[in-house]
């Protein structure tokens, strides 16, 4: 049974498309983002009440994956479009290659506070370090604070991380305007590949649509994955 579709999706290259391209792919990744976050809404908000059910990835500007429970429907003629069923067929010990951009997050207490205060993984590591020995234990922060996240997100996903698989290929901060001008969303970005192994898929396949972490509606939280052979 599918679990949905897994979708590439480019900006087709003819004349017409490519007349309105820097509006719709403008400069700056920020910019980029959050006209994507609008852009790829085109192909799946067929109702002004629909919720959000499908995650993404720009994979070069104008060019993403996209994993979603209904097939995307190009109504304005803007894209090309590949797709195919999402149904991984999973038994308990499938070991999977992964490719994740997450945006890391916990939730924590803070005295005085009714509620919880989010923050970043990795910022909330690096914070507990002198600034002046940052720079040097930097990477291994990164690469210890993820492991540990993912370790987590394993627990409530039905996955375990294989031992020393881990690679962080990327870790920056990504901020998206606001409307109106209102400033800057301002999220920590982390692109993590490694492998994994399922020890529940009637777990894993379902959080695996849902998306890991926080920022899915601006590219973060889909994990891409394939046989680790």
């Amino acid at each position: 049974m599918s679990a949905g579709f897994l979708s590439r999706i480019a900006l087709r290259r003819d004349a017409s498309v490519q007349a309105i391209a820097r509006l719709l792919v403008p400069q700056g990744e920020g910019l980029q983002y959050a006209a994507a976050h609008h852009l790829l809404w085109s192909l799946f908000g067929d109702d002004p009440d629909r919720a959000r059910d499908f995650l993404w990835r720009q994979t070069e500007p104008g060019h993403f994956m996209v994993l979603s429970h209904r097939e995307p429907a190009d109504s304005h003629g803007l894209f090309d479009i590949e797709s195919r069923e999402f149904a991984p067929r999973l038994k308990e010990g499938s070991r999977l290659r992964f490719l994740l951009r997450a945006n890391a997050t916990v939730d924590r207490k803070t005295p005085g506070r009714v509620r919880s205060q989010r923050h970043d993984v990795v910022m909330d590591a690096l914070h507990k370090i002198p600034s002046d020995d940052r720079a040097a234990v930097r990477d291994g922060v990164v690469l210890t604070a993820m492991t540990a996240w993912l370790e987590r997100q394993g627990q409530r996903a039905g996955f375990e991380l294989d031992a020393g698989a881990l690679g962080i290929e990327g870790c920056d901060v990504l901020r998206i305007p606001r409307a109106r001008g209102q400033g800057k969303a301002t999220f920590g970005v982390v692109d993590a590949t490694g492998v994994l192994r399922v020890t529940d898929p009637a777990l894993f396949t379902p959080v695996l649509m849902q998306g890991f972490g926080r920022a899915r509606a601006f590219g973060c939280g889909l994990m891409l994955i394939r046989p680790a052979h």
